[in-house]
């Protein structure tokens, strides 16, 4: 009888082992992240063929108000004096000084000589441009960065928060908001590595305003990150020499277009006491400090959680590769903060940083949400515009009255002095300044809206009362109006021109709310 084997008796007998087959080897350090999908992205034609006509529209509604009046501050008035007296042969910096780059004066001279010297309605069109300009360069970031729908909401979210300050802030042609479409564009340029390009833009941004030029930081950043880990320096070495030469021709150019020694002076080394002055005033500064904070964050109040939630490292997406950004928001941060002056307009040039952290944080929410989260800046902004069509101009109101008394009292070659910080006094009157200085704040360093002991003769930018003097003698003024109404600046307070106005001048009976007009006196 024979026993068959059990199936179920296991296998005794010896096994070959398998060979081992050596795998890939896994590379060391931490472990790469998931791969993000590209961003979403129509073809380009298709997406700005729709985007920009909306933008453009969106821009001049927030800036309608601006047509209601003729000038919103001071710097538009200053402006317009300065064109008239440059599109007549004048020279920057010498016949008419400030402490401003050229280029925005000299696209006032070139309105006011192609169309005339009530031109300034065109100049209003500049900063609707302008402002389309940053929304559109702000969109081409956000769309190279995250796709279609976070292009549209960059340049959305900076035109619904470019309204949010004051009217004369928001509504004047003024440096910074000419400033802002060079400092996007440099930005935009450095994050694609054109680096000739972004020194171009950051030398536009400068030549505006000395302060437009702290982008040159996040461009610096933006190149060290693209460069600065190659294998090689040269990249590096390239593309810093080629930024340093962007932005070195035209600011050496603009130097030469006028006198590199004033430019040097009025643009630089000559305006330490308004910069950096503060003793006497530090309550009024950190009042105007914190009242513009508090309206920029008003302005904000829509996208400020999301720019929170953008804070919170190690939480992509909405922290992921906001390094750039932020650089360029603190940048932007100092160039508000230096000087201490605080004054609204100053924190426009933080708008565009902003709008691409918010747009960063708001790239993850479905679009029912980020419709609703859009819709509060843009009520916000409504309210801003509205305001801006109510606002009282009372400081415009007490200008064209006073230029009514001037033109009564003068004739129309006469030269006369406006003793007062509203040079726009000149050009609603016609009348001709009697000084390269058109407000007295150059005179008494008021110009910073100091209100503390640093007011004076002695604060002057240097040299400025001796030239002050000399054209007084060479060609007296036929009407000197005193607008300080009772301001650290008044005439009694300063000896020079309380002695020319004692010796050669006589004050006309009754005055302007409080603006004395003054007449050369029969015997001088």
């Amino acid at each position: 009888m024979s026993v068959e084997p059990s199936s179920a008796a296991p296998n005794l007998s010896p096994t070959r082992p398998r060979p081992t087959v050596p795998g890939p080897a896994r590379p060391r350090g931490p472990r790469p992240g998931p791969v993000r999908p590209e961003p979403a992205r129509t073809p380009a034609y298709g997406f700005w063929r729709r985007l920009l006509p909306f933008l453009a529209a969106v821009a001049l509604t927030v800036r309608l108000p601006s047509f209601l009046h003729s000038f919103w501050s001071p710097d538009e008035g200053y402006l317009a004096v300065q064109a008239r007296i440059l599109a007549e042969g004048g020279e920057l910096y010498e016949t008419v000084v400030d402490r401003k780059p050229p280029l925005l004066p000299w696209l006032y001279e070139a309105a006011f000589v192609l169309l005339g010297d009530g031109s300034a309605q065109v100049m209003k069109l500049l900063a609707v441009a302008a402002q389309f300009t940053t929304a559109a360069l702000l969109a081409a970031f956000a769309r190279r960065r995250w796709g279609d729908r976070s292009g549209v909401t960059a340049g959305v979210v900076f035109l619904l928060i470019s309204v949010g300050f004051i009217p004369q802030d928001t509504q004047a042609v003024t440096f910074e908001v000419v400033i802002l479409p060079f400092t996007a564009a440099a930005v935009l340029c450095a994050d694609r590595g054109r680096w000739g390009v972004a020194g171009l833009a950051v030398a536009g941004a400068f030549l505006t305003k000395q302060t437009g030029g702290v982008v040159l930081v996040p461009v610096l950043w933006l190149l060290w990150r693209a460069h600065g880990a190659a294998p090689s320096r040269a990249p590096l070495r390239t593309g810093l020499l080629r930024t340093a030469v962007g932005f070195a021709a035209p600011v050496v150019t603009a130097a030469l277009l006028t006198d590199p020694a004033g430019f040097l002076f009025w643009t630089v080394t000559g305006s330490g006491a308004y910069a950096f002055s503060l003793d006497g005033s530090e309550l009024h500064v950190l009042v105007r400090a914190v009242v513009n904070s508090l309206i920029l964050g008003l302005c904000c109040i829509g996208v400020l959680p999301p720019v929170r939630r953008a804070l919170r490292i190690g939480r992509p997406p909405a922290s992921a590769g906001l390094v750039d950004l932020w650089v360029w928001f603190g940048a932007s941060a100092g160039a508000v903060a230096v000087g201490f002056h605080f004054f609204g307009h100053y924190f426009l040039q933080l708008l565009p940083p902003i709008a691409l952290l918010a747009t960063a944080a708001l790239r993850s929410l479905r679009h029912e949400r980020l419709r609703r989260v859009l819709s509060v800046p843009a009520w916000v902004g409504a309210c801003f515009v509205v305001w801006a069509v109510f606002a009282p101009r009372s400081e415009l109101t007490h200008a064209e009255r006073v230029a009514t008394a001037v033109r009564e009292h003068s004739a129309p070659t006469d030269r006369v002095l406006v003793w007062g910080m509203h040079p726009q006094t000149y050009h609603l009157a016609d009348r001709a300044p009697a000084s390269r200085y058109l407000t007295a704040g150059l005179l008494t360093n008021f110009s910073g809206g100091r209100d503390g002991p640093q007011v004076g003769e002695a604060y002057s930018v240097p040299g400025a009362w001796q030239i002050f003097a000399a054209e007084m003698r060479a060609r007296p003024p036929a009407l000197i109006v005193d607008d300080s109404r009772g301001k650290p600046y008044a005439p009694d307070r300063l000896p020079t021109l309380r002695r020319l106005l004692a010796g050669q001048y006589e004050p006309l009976p009754g005055t302007v709310e409080g603006t004395v007009l003054y007449v050369r006196s029969s015997g001088s």
